[in-house]
């Protein structure tokens, strides 16, 4: 492994930041145009959480972008990330759409991006670099 990869740590630590972004994308992209989710559109909670779950999903993918990059081999990130958005579908549609698809899921998938963000500050330090 270590011929392929020397920085094993940082590549499992890469492959939990794009699992979460890959599935962050699946979720997000179910949501817009937003005039399709008359139950989020029309209360302006409902479009905050939309907002709020968007912009971390960008910065998480930006963070994850950027921790990959300074740690691990350009053919790394491309393989594990791949494999990531691959697999993402897969968790997508195990969880279930009640769940999923309603605020208490949207509001859980927004808390476990930030989880997400905060992991890769203590492991990265990437926003304050």
């Amino acid at each position: 492994m270590e011929s392929i990869e020397p920085n094993t740590v940082a590549l499992c630590w890469f492959a939990l930041f794009s699992g979460v972004a890959s599935l962050g994308f699946y979720v997000i992209a179910g949501l817009f145009p937003l005039e399709t989710r008359p139950d989020l559109s029309r209360s302006a909670s409902g479009v905050a959480l939309v907002a709020a779950l968007t912009l971390a999903f960008l910065a998480l993918l930006v963070g994850a972008t950027l921790y990959g990059a300074q740690n691990l081999r350009w053919t790394s990130m491309v393989i594990v990330g791949g494999f990531a958005l691959l697999f993402a579908p897969g968790l997508f549609n195990a969880w279930p759409a009640e769940q999923r698809d309603g605020r208490a899921g949207l509001a859980g998938l927004l808390a476990i991006t930030l989880v997400a963000i905060g992991g890769l500050q203590a492991v990265g330090g990437v926003y304050g670099a």
